[in-house]
């Protein structure tokens, strides 16, 4: 476990009695959280309660029915189009699949946030694609196309893309799901590195307990559209609350409808 916890101030990210739904589907309803600088959030969940959602929520692609979203002291709702744009510059995404460009080299693939949102030259993209990709293990692909890596390689692409800019801020959707114990043990590793060298807020979106609790500075449990828990590992761990504990410990008993 990472002993990275700053002092309590204005968060970086506040969510504030969200509310969501899809249809006649309420996938948030008074969703409160708040996320500080510098630190690793991870965010846990039943599947469909609305994690992905949450970390969209984040850096305005959903727009709630209710409630506030705050980024760096800014409300996403009261923000104009190239605005948002804007602020979504300081905030990086690794999607779940990775969705890379199967077309497109490793190193293009990485190389697009330079090219659409800097003006740097062709020899600084490089440059800067190669020490991005030397950071998550995968120099030596930079040449190669999606179809030619592994599953953990498409996702650590898919990190150092979501990384290169160096932005702020850097979302994950279940960055370790589908892959074996060695290459999530890895990925987490990774994830703490980023944290590390790049200073970043970095929420994180997850079921796998065990890189949760190696990883995170604070865990967050969403539970029927709403956090019901929120705390350090050691807090989590200890908690009294009996569906906190029966998900931590994967009890297909308890109060958890099954």
């Amino acid at each position: 476990m990472t002993t990275r916890l700053t002092a309590r101030r204005e968060p970086i990210i506040r969510l504030q009695d969200v509310e969501l739904a899809f249809g006649d589907k309420i996938v948030l309803s008074g969703l409160s959280l708040d996320i500080f600088e510098g630190e690793i959030t991870c965010i846990i969940g039943l599947s469909g309660s609305g994690k992905s959602t949450t970390l969209r929520l984040i850096n305005g692609l959903r727009v709630p029915q209710k409630g506030r979203v705050f980024v760096k002291g800014a409300d996403i709702l009261a923000m104009s189009h190239n605005e948002l744009i804007e602020m979504r510059k300081s905030i990086g995404f690794a999607f779940q699949f990775a969705a890379l460009f199967d077309s497109l080299t490793i190193g293009d693939n990485v190389a697009l946030p330079l090219r659409e949102n800097t003006r740097m030259t062709e020899e600084e993209i490089r440059r800067t694609v190669h020490e991005t990709l030397d950071m998550v293990g995968l120099a030596d692909a930079i040449d190669r196309y999606p179809a030619e890596l592994s599953g953990g390689m498409i996702k650590r692409a898919g990190f150092a893309r979501a990384v290169v800019t160096k932005p702020e801020i850097v979302l994950f959707d279940e960055p370790t799901s589908g892959l074996d114990p060695i290459v999530t043990h890895l990925l987490t590793k990774i994830i703490i590195g980023i944290n590390r060298r790049l200073g970043a807020t970095l929420v994180v979106v997850s079921h796998d307990m065990q890189s949760v609790f190696q990883m995170a500075d604070r865990v967050a449990l969403l539970f029927e559209g709403a956090i019901i828990e929120e705390g350090t590992v050691e807090e989590i761990r200890n908690s009294a609350n009996p569906i906190v504990q029966q998900f931590i410990e994967g009890r297909d008993e308890g109060p958890i409808p099954i």
